[in-house]
């Protein structure tokens, strides 16, 4: 168990059954033909956001829901130095509480930042940072966004479309994602585009900054 004032002590089998935890998400973001399943994301910042919010408002309901976002890392940083992020997202939504565990592997695409991506719905957060700090992880990083979400189809792939806040970051950004295997991503990626320049978004407004790593620099 831990403690009130830190993470649970590094028992021996620890490390290893913290290496096979990732491994095994690793594992588990394949298909059943072998390939990776990539989350194929664009980002971009929005100078215009209520022109885009009307233009994604005629494409689909708007779901309006805000996600507590905590990152874990082990304390020497080791998911960070590898590009790896395990995550644990509980969003506050109009149809109550729900709680995401989340695990992307390393960048596939450089210029995207798009990565392999595994995740499953949790019961209890509680439970699941407990978990997570009897594997020797500890939050390394949180912080909130807010987030107007739309489901649509386009280009003959599932869209998900997300116009973002972050309180402690300036301006608003789009995500746009999709769900691909990996021998598909960057066909999914010049979709994406495509979705992007019918809102009046260019190559220009692309951004390939992470919410946590602006935020980190905002509390420096």
């Amino acid at each position: 168990m831990g403690t009130p004032h830190g993470p649970a002590p590094m028992y021996p089998g620890f490390r290893s059954m913290r290496k096979a935890f990732v491994d095994a998400a690793q594992r588990r973001a394949r298909t059943e033909r072998g390939t990776l399943v990539i989350e194929a994301e664009l980002k971009a910042r929005v100078h215009s956001p209520e022109a885009i919010m009307q233009q994604l408002d005629e494409r689909a309901e708007a779901r309006v829901e805000v996600y507590q976002e905590i990152y874990y890392d082990d304390p020497a940083g080791s998911l960070e130095k590898r590009d790896q992020e395990l995550r644990v997202r509980t969003i506050h939504g109009p149809n109550g509480l729900r709680t995401l565990l989340t695990f992307k592997d390393t960048t596939v695409d450089e210029g995207s930042g798009s990565k392999p991506r595994h995740e499953t719905r949790v019961e209890d957060s509680q439970e699941a940072h407990a978990i997570l700090q009897g594997l020797g992880y500890v939050p390394a990083m949180a912080f909130e966004k807010r987030c107007r979400n739309y489901d649509f189809e386009a280009r003959g792939r599932h869209i998900l479309a997300r116009l973002v806040r972050v309180p402690e970051i300036d301006g608003t950004f789009l995500e746009i994602e999709t769900i691909v295997d990996e021998d598909d991503a960057t066909s999914a990626l010049d979709d994406i585009r495509g979705v992007l320049a019918e809102l009046g978004i260019g190559p220009e407004d692309l951004t390939p900054e992470t919410y946590s790593g602006l935020v980190a620099a905002q509390r420096r």
